[in-house]
């Protein structure tokens, strides 16, 4: 695959994180040279295809094939520099007549998902297939047809080998797609550590606890938070959203598209920062205060001696261990500071907030 905006001064070149394309793109590529080789039998390699912002990006392909009244084209997915779960992943589209009148038919293929619950952008029954990526495919489908005077009558049969045991590393399982993966993107370009698709996933799993009438969604920082909270709850999958460090992107999506109850659950360092304010809780983006910690437990009446190990400890989990051995519930305090910047956060919306944190054994030290 050529990158036409790879940077040409080579001191750029090393300090900038490479772009990828997504799998929407992929499959927009691949299935304009099937569509082209079914019409010319001949295809186009590179192919290039139109972004929604303008960008024409050219793709190799990775695989040809042409029969009897079909054409298939695969292209490998470079997500860049993104560590993106689907990053050398053949996307394979199969192009064949529909009967006339049908118009643009899509279809999941191998390691390609099904819809299967309401509330997403995709009804059930359907390839999981986004919006953009359909459009995308119908527009250049369309614009091809029209210019060999043919009728858009197609069926689009995306497949992606090794896709159902790359779903299981996605949010897939849990908002109800099954047996494989989606084809994603809304601007066909992968940007390095861009956090988007997580959030967007996020966003994707309220969205499904909503059109399935939950009153109560958990977001956990973890597997171990997450455990210890589901033992008290045991909500079903599609209620779990695995939130990581992105408590931002569950709150204010919540406060636009409410759910009666979110139940906040981590480790004592992740809600430290959320304590503090922080609604990015990766330790390259929000760091724990230790004078917010000192701050904390003098107010609860810690001794002024202990100040100078909670300032220069090296982790937050050091002045939990200093705290709890002279007796102090340190844990409390601070679930009650991250459930204030939840309610800050969520600006009146008619969400219940709790906080649950827990220690790096799974036990429950605060429950507010």
């Amino acid at each position: 695959m050529n990158d036409e905006t790879a940077p040409t001064n080579k001191s750029q070149e090393k300090a900038e994180l490479r772009r990828g394309w997504t799998t929407g793109a992929c499959a927009t590529a691949a299935t304009k040279a099937a569509l082209m080789a079914l019409i010319t039998g001949e295809f186009p390699d590179p192919v290039g295809i139109i972004l929604p912002k303008g960008e024409v990006p050219y793709f190799q392909l990775a695989y040809e094939g042409l029969g009897e009244g079909y054409a298939m084209a695969g292209i490998v997915k470079d997500a860049g520099d993104d560590p993106d779960v689907t990053h050398g992943s053949t996307i394979i589209s199969t192009v064949f007549p529909a009967p006339p009148g049908t118009g643009i038919i899509f279809r999941a293929g191998e390691g390609v998902g099904t819809v299967t619950r309401p509330g997403l952008q995709i009804p059930p029954g359907e390839a999981a297939i986004n919006p953009v990526p359909r459009r995308m495919m119908t527009e250049i489908c369309e614009q091809i047809c029209a210019e060999y005077g043919l009728p858009a009558d197609l069926v689009i049969t995306i497949s992606v080998p090794g896709g159902e045991e790359i779903a299981r590393k996605t949010w897939n399982p849990r908002l109800g797609i099954v047996g494989g993966i989606s084809i994603l993107g809304t601007t066909g370009v992968v940007h390095p550590f861009s956090c988007s698709a997580w959030i967007h996933s996020i966003h994707r799993g309220i969205d499904v606890a909503r059109a399935a009438g939950q009153k109560h969604v958990l977001g956990a920082t973890g597997s171990t938070s997450e455990d210890a909270a589901q033992a008290l709850y045991d909500l079903p999958d599609f209620a779990i959203l695995d939130m990581g460090d992105f408590a931002g992107g569950v709150l204010k999506y919540l406060r636009d598209h409410p759910i009666d109850k979110l139940t906040i659950a981590g480790g004592f360092a992740k809600l430290t920062k959320l304590a503090q304010g922080a609604l990015d809780l990766h330790s390259s983006r929000s760091q724990v205060d230790k004078g917010f910690l000192w701050t904390i437990a003098e107010k609860a009446g810690t001794p002024t001696s202990m100040k100078e190990q909670i300032l220069f400890a090296n982790t937050a989990l050091e002045v939990l261990e200093l705290t709890q051995s002279i007796g102090f519930d340190m844990a409390t305090p601070i679930a009650l500071k991250a459930k204030e910047t939840a309610l800050e956060t969520l600006r009146g919306a008619p969400v219940e907030v709790e906080i649950i944190v827990t220690d790096r054994s799974g036990n429950i030290l605060a429950r507010i």
